[in-house]
């Protein structure tokens, strides 16, 4: 599995106010098939997600997060989206800043 990372000052970079400095990532997802609909809906009461919304093409979930640190990221991850039954893969892309 190949992931790209990258950091980021969240509130600077997406425009949320009264946020203190997050850990912004996209997480990719491969969703076994006839799974989506539960998938999608399991991941969206997930703590820390900004948006989910199904896609089409090699990944098949697109999850928006932010979290404190990268603790929190490592824990939604490893111990909650992998886990929900029908994720067959995940790659995690880390926001920059930006140019």
């Amino acid at each position: 599995m190949v992931g790209v990372i990258f950091i980021t000052n969240f509130r600077k970079t997406f425009g949320f106010k009264g946020c203190s400095d997050l850990i912004a990532a996209f997480v990719l997802g491969k969703v076994e098939a006839g799974k989506d609909e539960d998938v999608l809906k399991e991941v969206r009461k997930l703590a820390g997600v900004r948006s989910a919304v199904p896609t089409y093409g090699v990944y098949d979930l697109h999850v928006e997060v932010s979290f404190k640190d990268m603790e929190e990221l490592d824990s939604f991850i490893f111990e909650k989206i992998r886990r929900i039954p029908g994720i067959k893969e995940t790659v995690t892309l880390i926001a920059f800043k930006g140019i």
